[in-house]
């Protein structure tokens, strides 16, 4: 199956930018989309961004649209999530996730995750 590899997470104060990364190897040619999910202490898994890689289809958690942008490098085999105006409640490990369907928020939908990178953004 594929392997996912976050990186770029950080501290940040708010209104600054991170770039986080998504390295993916062995069974690439598998996945249909890719996606961004965050996960704070205490709560739930939620859906931050998701592009299907045939088409660059994107679409986005209300939370984080007009401040966050997902995109795609085909010949690495990564996927990014540039994050703009980034404010204290975006503080959360961002996990990578892959999918063989355009299903987009369901975590369901995902059949491989990364481990994780820590955003902190502070006030």
């Amino acid at each position: 199956q594929v392997q996912l590899v976050e990186s770029g997470g950080g501290l940040m104060q708010a209104g600054g930018s991170l770039r986080l990364s998504c390295a993916a190897s062995g069974r690439t040619f598998s996945s249909y989309a890719m996606g961004w999910f965050r996960q704070s202490p205490g709560q739930e898994r939620e859906f931050v961004a998701t592009i299907r890689l045939s088409d660059r289809s994107t679409y986005y958690a209300g939370s984080v649209k007009g401040r966050f942008t997902i995109s795609r490098d085909n010949a690495k085999n990564t996927v990014y999530l540039q994050m703009n105006s980034l404010k204290p409640e975006d503080t959360a490990v961002y996990y990578c996730a892959a999918s063989d369907a355009w299903i987009r928020v369901a975590l369901s939908a995902y059949h491989a995750w990364g481990q994780g990178t820590q955003v902190t953004v502070s006030s």
